[in-house]
């Protein structure tokens, strides 16, 4: 690398850091797409909703550091002859490899939600309200059916009721306890 011998040391610094990181982060993005083994930082078994506390390994991984070696030496390089002061320029540089670490961060949170559990879960109908379908017959005499939004969709449900009336089509219902898969409600 002949070229780069000629240039000030800064510079050239930034560029030893950047040709390398370059490289690994074009071979990294390739492997993740084209599926060449583990995505890097991204667990498949995800439970719940992610913050900041629950994925700060991401923050610290191999992919943070190489995402922000790449902002910092890029950033020193398109900066040098902008920035005469070089410890500036180092802040500034500095700060833009946190920018892409921070970036990099947000972006698999984003990743983190699209993988969310969407399966539906009885349990998940207890205590939701809803509007019978079908008749209910009073004193669990036979089942009726239900409609509940459950994690943004409606769900036709089996349901019975412990009341002493009869359930009948458009009535208010609320689930109380669930029973072998099937709904006990009660009017609303």
């Amino acid at each position: 690398m002949e070229i780069l011998q000629n240039l000030d040391p800064l510079l050239r610094t930034f560029w030893y850091i950047a040709i390398p990181v370059s490289l690994f982060f074009i071979i990294q993005t390739i492997m993740t797409f084209v599926g060449g083994g583990d995505t890097g930082d991204i667990s498949a078994d995800i439970d719940g909703d992610v913050g900041f506390g629950n994925s700060l390994g991401d923050l610290f991984s191999l992919r943070s550091l190489i995402n922000f070696l790449l902002g910092f030496s890029w950033g020193g390089i398109a900066l040098f002859s902008v920035i005469s002061n070089k410890s500036m320029l180092i802040t500034v540089a500095a700060l833009i490899g946190l920018g892409f670490v921070i970036i990099f961060f947000l972006i698999l949170q984003q990743l983190f939600k699209l993988a969310k559990d969407g399966s539906f879960k009885m349990e998940d109908a207890l205590n939701k309200t809803g509007e019978v379908y079908l008749t209910i017959p009073a004193h669990r005499d036979g089942k009726g059916k239900v409609l509940i939004s459950v994690g943004g969709s409606v769900r036709e449900l089996d349901a019975m009721t412990d009341g002493l009336e009869s359930l009948y089509n458009t009535t208010a219902v609320k689930v109380v306890k669930i029973e072998n898969n099937i709904l006990i409600v009660e009017k609303i």
